[in-house]
């Protein structure tokens, strides 16, 4: 501060004509006397320093100081109402920012709020989420311990524990803290301490040789040599943090090595620092014992190693530097200085805390001075790592800086080269539980904090693909998660295709029955003069024929990828054309009963059941089934539908039914009509002819029947595709027992038994009868 206000006072630009003064005094780390200091400071009483009336005008222009946060907001509070400026250079703690409390509070410094988030997101970087925090047991610890926790927490990172200490804690205290860390699983200490506490915890940890912890520091002791020395264990080898931002003021080092106690021989405070700093004693008389070596007043300073010659303290005498100039040019501009000011003007205290803090310079090094709203200066840290030497000196290596006025993501800048515990160069890893995999979700572990989880598989269909998912995520209903349920994968679209083995031999055994039919057909045709086709009316026989070579092809609707057109064909089509086909039985049989009704005596049934009866019949019957079908269509169509929940990893496309209702109509309607047949057939079986087709119309409604009545527990619960080739074997089934069981026997008669296939054969078996 001397060296400040004495090159102040020695120019000409800044408060010219202008003389600054100065008054220094020791608090000696006392919250008392820094109040009684600042308080006679206030009044003006400082040849004493005593407390009286506060009556008198205010002698100073501003405060420099306090070292320590708890100091500064003491004082701060008590000066607060006198609006004299307090200017801290190593107060950092966050909570001075707050200027309800302290208005009058500025400090060249930054902010402990500022270092503690820095702090956190240099834990981040290097993927440190469980760790562990000591700090200093007052307001510089305290607050700047709770920024970085609410920081670390917002960044997922963890705190295993985080216990306050202070310097004057007993022993039992200090065990208790050993211990802790003993016990403990976390590989990184995150230290907000001062160096006076780090120095009383680092003898401690020497003894039960707590090495092999990466250490993370606050600028409190990251910086300081006197630490790294006392460090005989190499307990704090490859610590990283944070500090003050190296600094030169030209000149600042010659000024403090430039010491006489000759030129002060009055002053025995300067007296009693020579004494101590070489280790000897001035005569002051002749009788005096000599109990030491006697001082000569020319012993050289810059040849002394100690906390006075560190001249890496630079930084710190820096902010106080810059602290006197920011007073210096606030009162330049309230005496309105140009070439000479104007000492008309007494300033006032409130005037002079104002434009403090709109000050805005730079220094003759080029470092720009000035506060924002809160008194803070810019946030600006260097990245500091202990790197041993061979010689065991620790070498304070800038590995990094942090700017806070960047944008986020960019004020963190690090290098590569960094030794970390145990000299080693491989970054420590810190975690309580292993990141889990793609394909697993963490599920937190009872009673710990959120960093302690469990690993557990993705559920069927869902996924995680990434490293410490919390939740898995189902898949899209079209797909599915695979084996390592990392990835969804598209679910595999199932339906019964002409490609595979069973549709293509239901499509075979489809054509083949109708190649058979037609075939049938045709060796009808050609014998259709024959008593055998004649008989039981020919023209429902090709009609029956007719209706089961589209029974066959009806089949292959079923077939293939269902779509809009083939769902509603499909069951419309069977239908109508089964219906036709009961039709065209329901009416040989009928035909049957009356032509023996007819023979009988008196028996006149055969002129109501003619030809034109029997075609209208069948009409008749088939037009019930296509209103059915109609109203199907026309109120709740079938529709291709994705059913997702029948198979977990396929997705199987089918033809949704629109209607029960109509298609269990259209069913029941068939089944109506076969059990109809089956009856009629029955009774007719046994009626005396040479060729009463009755017995095989009983015989394939027979196989019909069995084969609908097996077909609806099979559909029912026969998953995706098989239900449909269900249903197609349902119809071939079905259509084969009518085409075997009617017409075979007849092609057998007529190929290979001609001579049964007369007049006289048919009439005189029966006339023998």
């Amino acid at each position: 501060m001397r060296y400040a206000i004495e090159e102040i006072n020695n120019r000409t630009d800044l408060l010219p004509g202008i003389t600054l003064g100065y008054q220094m005094y020791d608090a000696c780390d006392s919250i008392a006397r820094s109040i009684k200091v600042a308080l006679a400071l206030v009044n003006g009483n400082t040849a004493e320093l005593t407390l009286k009336e506060c009556a008198s005008a205010a002698q100073v222009q501003a405060i420099m100081g306090e070292t320590t946060s708890t100091l500064s907001a003491a004082i701060a509070t008590a000066i607060g109402p006198f609006h004299i400026p307090l200017i801290s250079h190593y107060s950092t703690c966050a909570c001075l920012s707050d200027k309800t409390k302290y208005p009058s509070f500025l400090r060249t410094i930054p902010s402990d709020y500022f270092q503690s988030r820095a702090l956190a997101q240099l834990v981040k970087h290097f993927g440190w989420m469980w760790v562990g925090a000591i700090r200093t047991d007052d307001d510089y610890g305290n607050s700047g311990m709770a920024a970085f926790t609410e920081t670390a927490q917002r960044l997922g990172i963890c705190l295993e524990y985080s216990v306050p200490f202070f310097r004057m804690d007993p022993p039992d205290k200090i065990q208790k803290i050993t211990d802790l860390i003993k016990a403990s699983t976390s590989k990184v200490i995150v230290g907000f301490l001062s160096g006076m506490d780090m120095d009383v915890l680092l003898y401690e940890f020497s003894k039960h040789n707590l090495s092999g912890y990466q250490w993370v520091g606050s600028e409190g002791w990251i910086f300081d040599f006197q630490t790294a020395a006392r460090d005989k264990t190499h307990i704090l080898d490859g610590a990283i943090g944070l500090s003050i931002p190296k600094a030169h003021v030209s000149g600042l080092q010659e000024f403090i090595l430039d010491v006489t106690p000759l030129n002060s021989s009055n002053n025995d405070l300067f007296i009693e620092f020579w004494e101590t700093m070489f280790s000897c004693e001035f005569k002051r008389s002749e009788s005096a014992a000599q109990v030491q070596e006697e001082c000569t007043g020319r012993e050289d300073v810059a040849g002394v190693k100690n906390s006075f010659t560190d001249m890496s303290l630079m930084p710190i005498l820096n902010n106080v530097y810059k602290g006197v100039y920011a007073v210096a040019h606030a009162l330049h501009m309230i005496l309105g200085c140009n070439k000479t000011c104007n000492t008309d003007v007494q300033p006032q205290p409130l005037e002079i805390l104002e434009h403090v803090k709109k000050i805005h310079f730079k220094t003759k090094e080029g470092d720009e001075v000035y506060f924002n709203e809160n008194g803070d200066p810019a946030a600006k840290y260097e990245i500091i790592n202990w790197q041993p030497k061979e010689n065991g000196i620790v070498d304070f290596v800038t590995v990094g800086l942090y700017d806070a006025s960047l944008p986020a993501g960019k004020q963190l800048n690090l290098q590569s080269d960094l030794i970390w515990a145990r000299n080693s160069r491989q970054v420590p890893v810190s975690i309580c539980s292993e990141p889990c995999q793609p394909g697993t979700r963490k599920v937190l572990q009872k009673g710990k904090p959120v960093c302690c989880h469990d690993c557990v598989t993705c559920a069927e269909g869902e996924i995680s693909n990434n490293t410490g998912s919390i939740a898995c995520v189902r898949c899209h209903p079209e797909f599915w998660s695979n084996e390592r349920r990392d990835a969804c994968v598209k679910k595999q679209e199932v339906f019964l295709s002409y490609e595979e083995i069973m549709g293509a031999l239901l499509t075979a055994a489809s054509l083949f029955g109708t190649c058979l039919t037609a075939i049938v057909a045709f060796i009808f045709f050609r014998h259709r003069k024959t008593p055998l086709v004649r008989a039981n009316n020919s023209e429902l026989s090709f009609l029956l024929l007719f209706s089961l070579i589209l029974c066959f092809l009806c089949s292959l609707t079923f077939i293939g990828q269902p779509s809009e057109w083939t769902c509603k064909l499909r069951h419309t089509a069977f239908g109508i054309t089964f219906v036709l086909c009961i039709s065209c039985v329901l009416g040989k049989t009928i035909v049957v009963l009356m032509a023996f009704k007819a023979r009988l005596p008196g028996g006149n049934m055969m002129k109501w059941f003619g030809p034109i009866q029997q075609r209208l019949s069948v009409l008749g019957l088939t037009l019930i089934q296509v209103i059915i079908c109609v109203l199907w269509l026309t109120i709740s169509p079938p529709f291709p539908f994705k059913n997702f929940q029948e198979l977990r990893d396929k997705i199987i496309l089918e033809c949704a039914l629109g209607s029960d209702l109509g298609f269990w109509a259209g069913l029941g309607y068939i089944g109506l009509l076969a059990i109809l047949c089956f009856i009629s057939a029955f009774l007719a079986r046994k009626l005396p002819d040479n060729f009463n087709e009755a017995k095989f119309i009983t015989f394939s409604m027979l196989i019909f029947c069995a084969v609908w009545l097996t077909f609806i527990p099979a559909y029912v619960s026969s998953p995706g595709k098989f239900s449909v080739a269900v249903e197609i074997f349902a119809i071939l089934a079905s259509s084969f027992g009518l085409l075997i069981c009617i017409f075979f026997p007849k092609c057998y008669v007529i190929l290979l038994k001609p001579e049964k296939n007369t007049k006289k054969y048919m009439m005189g078996k029966g006339a023998s009868k």
